[in-house]
């Protein structure tokens, strides 16, 4: 099966029944784009986060080393997500009009399982580091309070990283999967289409 096909000897002999291959180029690098403005974004909101983070620790000054921990968690939580959804950068930068099918489909593959390796096991990762290093955060400052107000502090911090697990997280996973599916399902058929009318 010869799966390394022209897409630019295919747009010359674009015949009925094929996939149209400018249109599916085109929605592969409006992915690609929409993407790495992803990565960008994510970049740019994660650092100010961190860097707020630690203007609060040199400014506050935090004395329990409970909350110190905490800041360390939440700051190693950002740059660990942030080196992995990074690597993805490569590949959303490389895009050629001359490449083939094959090219185009192994490149969506390869992103595909830095996506899944980041939605699963960095993103989990993810999570525990950021919840752990709130809840150390938050001891330092709910011990000053009164035991009900502090309860409320930790249920409602609780409540809103299991409405980020359990509800956006899955709902964001399923939205990337089936962008990407798509597309990948599309290159499928347009190399099966192919190798068989030759």
């Amino acid at each position: 099966m010869n799966s390394n096909i022209d897409l630019k000897e295919l747009w010359a002999k674009q015949e009925t029944g094929i996939p149209d291959t400018k249109d599916l180029v085109k929605r592969v690098a409006s992915f690609k784009r929409a993407h790495l403005k992803q990565v960008i974004y994510a970049n740019i909101l994660l650092l100010l986060v961190a860097v707020f983070i630690v203007l609060v620790w040199y400014y506050f000054q935090p004395e329990y080393i409970t909350t110190k921990s905490g800041i360390v968690l939440i700051i190693l939580a950002i740059l660990a997500y942030l080196f992995s959804y990074n690597q993805s950068i490569p590949l959303l930068l490389k895009s050629s009009y001359e490449m083939s099918s094959a090219d185009y489909l192994q490149q969506l593959l390869s992103l595909k399982r830095k996506q899944q390796f980041l939605e699963g096991i960095m993103t989990n990762l993810y999570f525990i580091l950021l919840s752990t290093g709130l809840f150390l955060y938050m001891i330092e400052y709910t011990m000053r309070m009164k035991l009900p107000l502090g309860i409320f502090c930790y249920g409602i911090t609780a409540g809103w990283i299991a409405f980020n697990w359990f509800y956006i997280k899955p709902k964001t996973i399923r939205k990337q999967r089936e962008k990407i599916d798509g597309l990948i399902n599309k290159f499928h058929l347009l190399t099966e289409q192919l190798t068989e009318k030759k």
